[in-house]
This record gives structure tokens, C-alpha cells and sequence, in this order.
């Protein structure tokens, strides 16, 4: 029975010390811009979840439709209802890989650039998209950051005639999560 708990035990140290680090939030924000010269169309979403292998550069974001927040409730309305369709399609989420994971260190302080590709999915569309960013390593804490752009089209989300000098057909998202370990 001994020799089985110091086995169990030496198991449990051995994962500790050599474990991978597995980085998590709940809280990152989304936002994303898409209006013209004619109108102004932010919103802001945060409570996206992230959640990233360091070992492996595997990582995940989700967030669920409905968290955007805008100026205006006819806009977030609109938004919902008419364009993403959030009953229907309730979240987007991005499955991928951290291109250059070697090039982080995640025992050092400091902010490394990255590279993200992957497929997101969202509005019912699965498409590859890639991006750059960066990782700011502070201790256990890595705030990630990313800007990249989608065209509406690519992912069928239709804007109509009447609107279409005030929607942007491209939507500028910028991603912010502060990862903690996850124990």
C-alpha cells in the first residue's frame, strides 16, 4: 500500500513540475467595428472565453452572440435579429493553433509577437482565417491580443440594400484576453 501511495505521489509531483500549462479566461473581450463615414457601428463583447495549450500552441476562443454590446438597443436589435441571427447561430468560435509557439517564452516577462491559424466558425460558416498578434507574458498572466478583419460575405451574413451605405462589408474585430494558468 506504501509503495502505491508514493508511486501515486511521485506521479502527481512529476505531472506538476513537467505538466504542460494550460492558459484560461473567461473574461477576454471582442469588439468589433464595422460602420461607415455615415454611421458609427461598435459593439463590444466581454466575456469571451480563451483558453491555450502553451506546450502545443492549440487554442480556442468563444463567445456568445447576444454578449455584444452596443450604443444604441435598436442597433444590438438589429444586429440579433436581422444579421447574425444569434437564435439561430448563438456563438462564433475559433479553433486553431499559435503558429510560432516556440518564439514565446512563457517563463519570461515580455511581449512576443504571434501568429494564430485556424478556422472560425461563425454565422453557420467554417472558413480558415489567420492572424497576427501578440503575447505579453507577465509572470502566470498572458494578456492576448489580436486585430484582423472579416469580410460579412465570406460568412453569409447579408446586409440589405437600404443599409448597405451605413454597414461596412468588412468588420474590423480586435480580441483582448488576460489568460491566467489554469490549476
Amino acid at each position: 500500500m506504501k509503495k502505491i501511495i508514493l508511486l501515486a505521489s511521485a506521479f502527481v509531483l512529476i505531472n506538476c513540475s513537467f505538466g504542460q500549462k494550460i492558459y484560461f479566461t473567461k473574461t477576454g473581450t471582442v469588439a468589433f467595428r464595422a460602420g461607415t463615414a455615415l454611421e458609427d457601428i461598435d459593439a463590444l463583447n466581454k466575456s469571451a472565453t480563451c483558453v491555450f495549450d502553451a506546450a502545443t500552441g492549440n487554442i480556442q476562443f468563444m463567445i456568445l452572440i447576444k454578449g455584444f454590446e452596443f450604443k444604441r438597443a435598436l442597433m444590438m436589435e438589429h444586429f440579433n435579429e436581422n444579421y447574425m441571427e444569434s437564435t439561430k447561430f448563438p456563438k462564433a468560435v475559433f479553433t486553431g493553433k499559435i503558429i510560432n509557439p516556440d518564439k514565446i517564452n512563457f517563463q519570461k516577462d515580455g511581449t512576443y509577437p504571434a501568429t494564430v491559424k485556424g478556422t472560425l466558425d461563425l454565422h453557420g460558416v467554417k472558413k480558415e482565417i489567420e492572424a497576427a498578434g501578440t503575447f505579453k507574458v507577465s509572470g502566470e498572466n498572458v494578456l492576448v491580443n489580436a486585430d484582423f478583419a472579416i469580410a460579412m460575405a465570406d460568412y453569409n451574413i447579408e446586409i440589405p440594400g437600404v443599409v448597405k451605405n451605413k454597414i461596412a462589408p468588412t468588420a474590423k474585430i480586435s480580441v483582448s484576453c488576460n489568460n491566467t494558468i489554469k490549476k
